[in-house]
């Protein structure tokens, strides 16, 4: 198989398992409410349709990067992408809503598989400069199904019902699957071992004999699992239940178990994290970009959302379609910030882009009951054309910046700070609101949330603000990335020495029998 159709095949690979995800997550809001007539569900089980799917991905996003450094990324992708479509088979299945949620936690997990996957592959394959366009095409797909998902979702409840949501992501998950089952990336030869070396080596009596690989680090894999099965748990329910005893459990054993974890971290001889990635600036900074980013822009479009049904009195289509300049900006935004970013360099890109995001937040903080289609499109134009920009450069950064045998690390990093961030997000906005804001009957309902219009109205502003200020925080990081990609192409070297399987820098593969 040649180089260039074998990255094309990648490519493809990454982009429909990342298309795959966002396509669930968006149609899934969609068929929530015909979900819960036909299953006769409570609204707070419904809601941990979500839930639960969403803590088992963030628990387990690194540790799944780290199995696919040392057992091949693609065949965790194909794990993980098969795995995926099965269980959305069953839960299209599902005779009852505790199925549909267990089976949405066993999906979390195949998730977890799938997600860092997709950018070990294409960090394997690709060269490092020549990161940027494959990585902005993966932002574009995304963007384009999230603005595509909750319309054709929409179209699949209204003719077939909530079942067939699940269904979709079946047939293009098994094709894929086998796919990526078929290409398997061999054992490269060794490196050649100086001659110095060489004689120290054979003095010892071992010769060419391979380095053990380091152990998987379970027990940090647990403490991580429960320090962020904790905080997604008491940001999800913090908006909704308040500091009751058990969010306040739950953040305290979140807090207790990040203790432990970082002092096992620095104890182990094979951490979970390795320090050239834990103590990276340009990773830390560019984690940072990617978590203010995601929090202001999710945190943001709730608010605006409430504020163009509450307060403007759009229905969910009406509001959609406003919406959809975010999703058009973030998908040609993209490809741009790959010319960009080689251009003017990753740090002047994304501290553009999160200038742009944060004026798109503080447009929309401006809006009120006479603001025209113009104006509230051109605050979701900024948000768009920020955050496409943001997606590629600051995981280019990330996943450029370490090498290969580290990559699915990095990207468990960066699909973590993308789970976590909208979480974040929410719970910032809606605590915000609800703080500042009296509801209609002087109390939260049972069915969520809601508000008088000019009462929404008097802390959107506020709420916007403080989102306003993450996104500047996001900015500030974005100082720390490299001034140009020259400066970002030559990855730390492996913690362990040696070179491994995951080393190569664009291993060759070639059909599996």
């Amino acid at each position: 198989m040649t180089t260039r159709r074998l990255q094309r095949l990648v490519l493809t690979g990454s982009i429909t398992g990342a298309v795959i995800v966002a396509l669930d997550g968006t149609v899934l809001t969609v068929a929530q409410p015909a979900l819960q007539r036909d299953l006769q569900a409570s609204f707070g089980q419904v809601q941990w349709t979500g839930t639960g799917y969403l803590i088992a991905v963030a628990s387990l996003l690194v540790f799944a990067g780290r199995l696919g450094d040392r057992y091949g990324h693609q065949q965790v992708f194909a794990l993980g992408i098969l795995g995926f479509g099965v269980t959305s088979a069953g839960i299209g299945l599902a005779p009852g809503v505790g199925w549909v949620i267990g089976l949405r936690v066993v999906q979390g997990i195949f998730g977890a598989l799938l997600q860092p996957a997709t950018l070990g592959m294409l960090r394997a394959t690709y060269p490092p400069d020549r990161l940027g366009m494959p990585l902005a095409l993966r932002t574009s797909a995304i963007g384009l199904a999230a603005a595509a998902g909750p319309v054709l979702g929409g179209a699949l409840v209204a003719h077939w019902g909530w079942r067939s949501v699940f269904f979709l992501n079946v047939i293009p998950a098994c094709l894929i699957g086998a796919l990526a089952m078929a290409v398997r990336v061999p054992v490269p030869a060794p490196a050649p071992v100086p001659e110095a070396r060489e004689t120290s080596v054979r003095a010892t009596g071992a010769a060419g004999a391979p380095r053990p690989a380091a152990r998987l680090d379970l027990p940090g894999a647990c403490l991580l699992a429960l320090t962020l099965a904790c905080l997604v748990h008491t940001l999800i329910a913090l908006p909704e239940t308040g500091w009751t005893v058990a969010t306040s459990l739950a953040g305290a054993s979140a807090v207790v178990a990040c203790g432990a974890f970082i002092r096992h971290e620095r104890r182990t001889a094979s951490p979970l994290i390795p320090l050239s990635v834990v103590g990276s600036t340009t990773i830390a900074a560019a984690l940072a970009v990617l978590l203010a980013a995601s929090a202001a822009l999710f945190g943001a479009l709730f608010v605006s959302t409430y504020f163009l049904q509450d307060v403007l009195a759009m229905d969910p289509l009406e509001c959609g379609l406003r919406v959809l300049p975010l999703a058009v900006l973030m998908v040609l935004s993209a490809p741009a910030s790959a010319v960009l970013q080689r251009r003017y360099g990753p740090r002047r890109t994304t501290v553009v882009a999160m200038t742009l995001l944060t004026l798109g937040i503080l447009a929309l903080s401006q809006l009120d009951r006479t603001s025209t289609a113009p104006a509230i499109g051109g605050g979701f134009l900024l948000l768009g054309a920020g955050f496409g920009t943001v997606m590629v450069t600051a995981t280019a950064a990330i996943v450029r910046h370490v090498s290969t045998g580290h990559a699915g690390v990095a990207g468990g990093l960066q699909q973590t700070a993308m789970n976590i961030g909208p979480t974040l997000g929410v719970a910032t906005a809606t605590m915000l609101v609800t703080l500042t804001t009296p509801t209609t009957t002087g109390a939260r309902p049972p069915a969520g949330p809601h508000w008088t219009g000019e009462a929404f109205l008097s802390a959107m502003g506020p709420a916007l603000l403080t989102l306003a200020a993450i996104a500047t925080t996001g900015a500030l990081a974005a100082f720390q990335l490299p001034r140009s990609t020259a400066t970002d192409d030559s990855p730390h070297p492996p913690a362990t020495g040696g070179r491994s399987r995951a080393t190569a820098e664009a291993p060759a593969m070639t059909p599996g029998d």
